[in-house]
């Protein structure tokens, strides 16, 4: 069966998402004007290293715009996000020696919606007060 014809006569059947294993949330602000390489070059300052199938978070100063650099094992992708109203939740009080914070799946969802992704766990509970 197939699936159809894409783009330029491709056939979409065997189309993937990009595969993102980990993701890893950077604290110190970046100036958003940063491509690919200056990402890259922070993500390998912050973090250490670029791995693949990692995805690796920046956000600006005032925490309304991010960016996610992800290793696909071959090269890099970029994606930005930019909030009109309000800002993301982004921790800034961090201790410079400790470990970086990687995400769920369900805190890089809300994060990225500008919803308080640290309190989820908290939030599926209702109890009484």
């Amino acid at each position: 069966m197939c699936c159809g014809i894409g783009v330029r006569g491709l056939d979409t059947c065997g189309a993937a998402m990009i595969r993102i294993d980990a993701v890893w949330l950077a604290v110190e602000p970046l100036d958003m004007r940063a491509g690919a390489d200056r990402l890259l070059a922070s993500v390998v300052r912050v973090f250490g290293a670029a791995r693949a199938h990692h995805g690796y978070l920046f956000a600006n100063a005032r925490s309304t715009r991010m960016r996610l650099l992800v290793h696909d094992g071959f090269g890099v992708w970029c994606a930005a996000r930019r909030l009109n109203k309000g800002s993301f939740e982004w921790p800034r009080s961090v201790a410079a020696d400790a470990a970086p914070l990687a995400l769920s799946k369900d805190q890089f969802d809300a994060l990225v919606l500008g919803l308080p992704w640290q309190r989820l766990e908290q939030m599926r509970v209702i109890t009484r007060m």
